[in-house]
């Protein structure tokens, strides 16, 4: 499986994770002209190289003019829709200033659709956090870590007046994340980074087990006394051994539940959307019968231990429930691989699951499907199927 680790040596900003992961190897022209698509106004994307206390490091630069454009998060979600911008990219886009709104309107007490973006709806913001979505995708990354997060101390200028560091948005985004100041008056996590960190990462700590075959180095702007630099690491996970030869290896993981019968079913697929957005690889609801027949469902939340506690502060939040259940499970994973497939109506994304290198599973990309019945007017079943087909065509071709 491909992973990612953000060792966040010096905190994290949107143009230090794009800058990184350019040297990690994302194609920079080609997210240059993804980026050109978007309906803002005119920019300048640069990459450059820095030197920082010996490191070299991609330093990103965007460049405007004068705006006095100011942007709710319903303008950027509605900008970010209007894109022609590759299907999986565009989501994780949304989802991390979905993420970003959420934690401004929980400061200023406004409606998430309501939230306005000062220094986060400007053009470098936006830029920043779509090639950084698009980056990450190219690289076909699966499964992201990072390492705890230094955010600096002090106080910083913002449109909002004087605040202080780290800033109450970042505070919010980072809830549930390991943090510390690095006793470095600046600062050094920036909303944006937070955003990238909260909507990506599904555990903090230590670098993972891993064959790492890719390094790269973002540069932030300030100068300090030591790398201003983000690093990742991308490679392959190195699971512990399996005794069991031919199954695929097993990892801990937590399964937060409770038992809701009070809250409006309208409600339930926002819950589970922000659950998401928190850090959830897998979020559920099931019918059932509680005391003096009352009907109710229960929520359960598939996730790593480290964003256990984030995810139970969402289920009380947004559930109003007064107790969370958790028991540690064992998840079984199998390896993962794409292919493409060309369809009448356009190129799919096939994900496959497979046991010691054969394939035993083949799932079309659904928002691949769907973005080319919406182009096409078919059926989304009729592109699922075809890529499906494709895709064992393609497999039985392989193995001959």
């Amino acid at each position: 499986m491909r992973i990612l680790y953000f060792d966040c040596i010096a905190g994290i900003s949107g143009d230090m994770a794009l800058g990184a992961l350019i040297q990690a190897g994302a194609d920079a022209d080609v997210i240059r002209d993804h980026l050109s698509v978007l309906p803002v106004e005119p920019f300048e994307f640069e990459v450059g190289s820095v030197d920082t206390h010996g490191i070299h490091a991609v330093k990103v630069t965007v460049r405007t003019g004068p705006s006095a454009v100011v942007r709710t998060y319903a303008n950027i979600r509605a900008l970010l829709e209007e894109a022609d911008l590759p299907p999986a990219a565009k989501t994780l886009a949304q989802r991390i200033f979905r993420r970003l709104a959420v934690a401004e309107g929980a400061v200023h007490d406004r409606e998430v659709e309501q939230v306005v973006f000062h220094e986060v709806g400007a053009v470098d913001s936006i830029v920043d956090i779509t090639g950084t979505a698009l980056a990450l995708t190219m690289l076909g990354v699966e499964r992201i870590f990072a390492s705890a997060v230094p955010t600096g101390l002090g106080m910083v200028k913002t449109d909002h007046g004087m605040m202080p560091i780290p800033a109450p948005a970042v505070v919010e985004l980072l809830r549930g994340i390991p943090m510390y100041s690095r006793g470095v008056p600046m600062e050094l996590v920036t909303p944006t980074g937070a955003a990238i960190l909260a909507s990506t990462v599904e555990g903090f700590g230590e670098l993972p087990r891993m064959r790492t075959d890719a390094v790269g180095y973002g540069a932030g702007t300030s100068r300090t006394d030591f790398p201003n630099v983000l690093r990742v690491f991308i490679g392959e996970d190195e699971p512990t051994a399996d005794p069991d030869q031919g199954h695929p290896p097993t990892s801990g993981e937590t399964l937060l539940e409770t038992n809701i019968d009070d809250l409006n079913p309208e409600l339930y697929p926002y819950v589970l959307e922000r659950l998401f957005e928190a850090g959830a690889q897998d979020a559920w609801l099931t019918p059932i019968i509680m005391k003096k027949g009352r009907p109710a469902v229960t929520v359960s939340v598939l996730c790593p231990p480290a964003r256990a506690e984030s995810l139970r502060q969402v289920l009380y939040r947004e559930t109003g429930t007064l107790g969370v259940r958790a028991s540690a499970v064992d998840k079984v994973a199998l390896e993962r691989e794409w292919l493409e497939v060309r369809t009448e109506f356009g190129p799919v994304r096939v994900k496959l699951g497979m046991v010691d290198g054969a394939v035993v599973t083949a799932a079309p990309e659904f928002e691949d499907c769907v973005k080319l019945a919406r182009e096409s007017g078919a059926p989304a079943r009729d592109v699922y199927e075809q890529a499906a087909r494709l895709a064992r065509e393609m497999l039985r071709d392989q193995a001959r």
